[in-house]
């Protein structure tokens, strides 16, 4: 799956880790959550909620801070995609719109950018609600 566990990072029973997902040092993971493809934990990163792929998490509790584009780009992302999938972080996570809303904005992309599906997916199938 092309995952990096750095040191010490720790999951709980019944976790589920995405493709190309990193997880910094000392990073815990509540058990049931999930942690979506290609994304990135900080250092000592709490998680009690799903992580949506491509996100950057830190903290305790953890919450988003933007999106892996380094990650993205060294596996071969578009640089459109790229922009697509910051403009769907913003929709969840920087605008006033209601999740709902911004799971609709979202879908409106997808025929232009496939990679939004995995996330909006990930988001539709999440049981413990994600960072935010």
């Amino acid at each position: 799956s092309h995952t990096v566990f750095a040191n010490n990072a720790q999951l709980a029973g019944h976790v589920h880790v995405g493709d190309h997902a990193i997880l910094g040092g000392f990073t815990v993971v509540h058990q049931y959550c999930h942690i979506g493809a290609h994304c990135l934990t900080a250092l000592g990163t709490i998680i009690f909620q799903d992580v949506p792929p491509y996100i950057i998490a830190s903290g305790n509790a953890a919450r988003p801070f933007g999106i892996n584009v380094e990650g993205l780009k060294r596996r071969g992302f578009s640089a459109d995609a790229i922009v697509a999938l910051k403009r769907a972080y913003k929709a969840i996570y920087k605008s006033a719109l209601s999740l709902d809303d911004a799971k609709n904005h979202i879908r409106a992309q997808i025929s232009s950018y496939p990679e939004l599906s995995l996330l909006l997916d990930f988001i539709n199938s999440s049981q413990r609600g994600i960072i935010r």
